[in-house]
């Protein structure tokens, strides 16, 4: 019995992207698929394509978490190592170095916040991680909670002193969660502001405007919320 999958379908084909302007292998034009239409070789992806591009979706933040792993399997499937067991050794790599693509692209856009980092990183030309800096707000209490913390690691954790900061530290954790959810409440707020911008489609000088504040708290929450979240896992890491 043969268990080799069958390729995929053609309108599958057709829906994938674009992934060189020539093909490697019979030098003929490639137009919008990963496959060359005339002598049906698979192409690698390219370097200029995107991931929301790579898994055929718009630059939109609130995408829908089950449209976006159906549309990852899909595409999975169409560079199955079984589809090219009996292709050439050039076939072979460029399948497997699409499937690579095509699972980074998947777990950068499945993580709501790695999306937002991601989509900046486009929209701004920025290749370096976004900064973490902590709230204005919270600069001196948290100044103050990192000496409780220090002086907890020193403390005898069975002692009346250790018991005691260990109870404001997890006070201090609970109310620091409370602030991140609020801040991740605040960006998925900014991601539909995003999206209907982008909806709208108008290139006036206010949509230029908007999109540029958008993307500007964007990324001073996500510099906050990355902060906040790190002294979250400390504290947890140290309390528990």
């Amino acid at each position: 019995m043969d268990n080799q999958q069958s390729p995929p379908h053609p309108d599958t084909r057709r829906q994938l992207q674009m992934a060189r302007s020539m093909c490697w292998h019979c030098q003929s034009e490639v137009t919008g698929e990963y496959f060359c239409d005339r002598c049906v070789k698979v192409q690698p992806v390219s370097k200029e394509t995107d991931y929301f591009t790579c898994l055929g979706f718009p630059r939109r933040l609130m995408l829908d978490p089950k449209k976006l792993e159906a549309k990852f399997y899909e595409l999975s499937r169409t560079f199955h190592p079984d589809f090219y067991q009996t292709k050439s050794a050039d076939e072979q790599t460029i399948s497997l170095s699409n499937a690579a693509v095509l699972n980074t692209a998947y777990r950068t856009l499945r993580d709501s916040i790695q999306r937002a980092e991601y989509l900046l990183a486009l929209e701004t030309g920025s290749v370096k991680d976004i900064r973490t800096s902590p709230p204005a707000d919270l600069f001196e209490e948290i100044l103050d909670l990192q000496d409780t913390l220090e002086e907890y690691r020193a403390s005898e954790r069975d002692s009346d002193q250790g018991h005691r900061l260990r109870a404001t530290l997890q006070t201090e954790q609970e109310a620091l969660e409370r602030r991140k959810e609020g801040m991740e409440a605040q960006l998925r707020q900014l991601f539909a502001d995003w999206d209907k911008l982008q909806d709208a489609g108008e290139a006036t000088s206010l949509a230029r405007v908007e999109r540029d504040r958008i993307l500007k708290e964007m990324r001073d929450l996500l510099s906050n919320r990355t902060y906040v979240n790190n002294i979250v896992n400390d504290l947890a890491a140290t309390i528990a």
